[in-house]
C-alpha cells in the first residue's frame, strides 16, 4: 500500500495553488450581447466569480481610466463609456490574466478583424473606442479594476516561497492524502483518473458560485 501510494505521489503533477482572477467589462457597445459573450467566455474554461450590471458616470469613467487621462481620446472614451449601461464581471481561470486578453484579441476592432477573427474584439467591435469588451493589462491593474468594480471582493495573493509551501502544507497536502487512502481502498482499474474525479469533487478551494448571480445597478 505504501509503495502504491509513493507511486501515485510521484506521477501527479503539482497541484495548482492558486487561481488567477481578472476583471472583464461588457461595454455599452456590447451590452445587447451579453449572453452570447458570456457563453463564450463559459465556453473558454473561465469561471463567472461575480457580476454586476453598472451604469458609471463620467466622473466614474475617468477615474477608472486615470492611466489615459491626458490622451486625445480621453474625453471620447469617458464619454462612450458613461453613454450606457456596462457588465462587470470578476473571471476566474488558471492564468486567467492572459487567457481573457487573448480571448479579446486587440485594441483596434479593425485590425483584430483581420490578425484574430475569432476574437471577441473582431466579432463585437466596431472600432477602436468601441471594441465590446475591456481586459485587464496585469496582475496589479486588475487588483485594481476588481476593487474598483467590485469595491469588496476579496483579491488573493500568489502564494510564493515558504507562503506557498506553508499552502501545500495546509491545504493541498492533507487532500491529496485523503484521496490516495480513499484510493488504495478503493483500488479502482483506472486508478489516475478515479483520483482527479475524487480531487475535483473534494476541492477544498472550490469557488461556490450561485446557480443565479444577483445583478444589481451601481447608484
Amino acid at each position: 500500500m505504501e509503495n502504491d501510494k509513493a507511486h501515485m505521489e510521484r506521477e501527479l503533477p503539482h497541484p495548482h495553488i492558486y487561481v488567477e482572477r481578472t476583471l472583464a467589462l461588457i461595454k455599452p457597445d456590447a451590452v445587447d450581447k451579453e449572453e452570447e459573450i458570456e457563453d463564450i467566455i463559459l465556453q473558454a474554461g473561465f469561471t463567472i466569480v461575480q457580476k454586476r450590471k453598472v451604469h458609471l458616470s463620467p466622473e466614474q469613467c475617468s477615474d477608472f481610466y486615470a492611466e489615459q487621462y491626458g490622451k486625445l481620446f480621453f474625453p471620447s472614451l469617458t464619454a462612450f463609456m458613461s453613454s450606457g449601461p456596462t457588465i462587470a464581471m470578476i473571471l476566474a481561470r488558471d492564468k486567467a490574466i492572459a487567457h481573457w486578453k487573448t480571448l479579446i484579441g486587440p485594441p483596434n476592432s479593425a485590425k483584430a478583424k483581420e490578425t484574430h477573427p475569432d476574437s471577441l474584439r473582431a466579432i463585437y467591435g466596431t472600432s477602436d473606442l468601441r471594441n465590446a469588451v475591456h481586459g485587464s493589462d496585469c496582475f496589479s491593474a486588475a487588483e485594481r479594476d476588481i476593487k474598483f468594480m467590485f469595491p469588496d471582493a476579496i483579491i488573493e495573493p500568489i502564494p510564493v516561497g515558504q507562503s506557498a509551501k506553508d499552502y501545500l502544507g495546509r491545504f493541498a497536502n492533507p487532500t491529496l492524502l485523503a484521496g490516495l487512502t480513499e484510493l488504495c481502498k478503493k483500488k479502482p482499474s483506472d486508478p489516475f483518473t478515479w483520483l482527479a474525479d475524487w480531487l475535483i469533487d473534494h476541492n477544498p478551494n472550490k469557488p461556490m458560485v450561485e446557480d443565479r448571480m444577483v445583478i444589481e445597478e451601481a447608484d
